[in-house]
C-alpha cells in the first residue's frame, strides 16, 4: 500500500502517559504508544517524537507553588527529559534503535541538538526523540514539536490528543459538539480553537507544514494515516 508521508513528527502530551492515574508514567500506556511507534518505523517510515512534561511538572504550575515563572520551564524542560528517557527504554526494548536528543545540555543521557545529525538518525531509520522543549523559557513543547517538525523538514505533525479531532467545542463537556475532517489555520484562529498554542501554530501556518489531530488511543490510526486515510482533522 502507497505511503502518504515518509517522516512525520508525532506529538504526544506528557498527560497522556499517565493512564488512570493522577501523575507520573503507566506502564501500559507507555508500551501502547512503544508499538504504535514501531509500527511506523516497520513501515519505513521516518519518525521524530516530541513529548510534553505536564505528568511531571508543567511550568505553569510554578508560580501557585511559589517558583519564579522561568524557573519552573526549565523543571518543565527536565520533565520532559524524563519522559523522552522512559520512551526510549520503551522502543528499545521493542527493538527500535532511538535516539534522545536534548535542547540543554546533559550530554550523559542525551545528544545534544544538531539539526544535520538528527536527520542523518533519521534517514539511517533511527526513532528520534527530541526533550527540554526549545531549550528555552516562556515556549511550550507544542512550539518546539512545531520549531523541530519545520527544522527536520517533517511532512506533517501528528498531534496525538484523547479525541478524535477538532470540534466546534470541547466534546468532552458539550456533547452536542460537531467535529471537523478539515479545516484551514485561517479559520481555526478566527474561531479561537485550542489546537496548538499561537507561536507553534503560527509556525506551521508561515512554513505550510500540515498538522493532524486525532485520537492516539486507537491502534490502527497512525498507521491509517500514513496511508492516505481520512483520520481525525486536518489543519492546512
Amino acid at each position: 500500500m502507497e505511503k502518504k508521508y515518509k517522516r512525520v513528527l508525532l506529538k504526544l502530551s506528557g498527560e497522556s502517559l499517565m493512564g488512570d492515574n493522577s501523575f507520573g508514567i503507566d506502564a501500559e500506556k507507555l508500551m501502547h504508544y512503544g508499538l504504535q511507534i514501531k509500527t511506523l518505523v516497520d513501515l519505513d517510515v521516518q519518525v521524530a517524537v516530541v513529548i510534553g512534561g505536564g505528568n511531571i511538572f508543567r511550568g505553569l504550575q510554578a508560580s501557585s507553588s511559589g517558583i519564579e515563572r522561568v524557573q519552573g520551564d526549565y523543571m518543565g524542560m527536565l520533565a520532559t527529559v524524563i519522559n523522552g528517557m522512559a520512551i526510549q527504554g520503551t522502543l528499545e526494548k521493542l527493538g527500535v534503535y532511538t535516539r534522545l536528543v536534548s535542547a540543554i545540555g546533559i550530554n550523559q543521557i542525551a545528544e545534544p541538538y544538531i539539526r544535520r545529525r538528527c536527520i542523518r538518525h533519521l534517514e539511517k531509520n533511527r526513532v528520534v526523540i527530541f526533550s527540554a522543549g526549545t531549550g528555552n523559557p516562556y515556549f511550550t513543547t507544542d512550539s518546539a514539536a512545531a520549531l523541530r517538525a519545520n527544522e527536520i523538514n517533517a511532512e506533517v505533525i501528528l498531534k496525538g490528543t484523547r479525541v478524535d479531532g477538532i470540534y466546534t467545542a470541547d466534546p468532552e463537556k458539550f456533547p452536542d459538539a460537531t467535529k471537523y475532517d478539515a479545516i484551514s489555520f485561517e479559520k481555526v484562529i478566527s474561531l479561537g480553537l485550542n489546537v496548538m498554542d499561537m507561536t507553534a501554530f503560527t509556525l506551521c501556518q508561515e512554513n505550510n507544514l500540515p498538522i493532524i489531530v486525532f485520537d492516539i488511543i486507537n491502534p490502527d490510526n497512525l498507521t491509517k494515516i500514513i496511508h492516505g486515510e481520512k483520520v481525525g482533522t486536518l489543519v492546512s
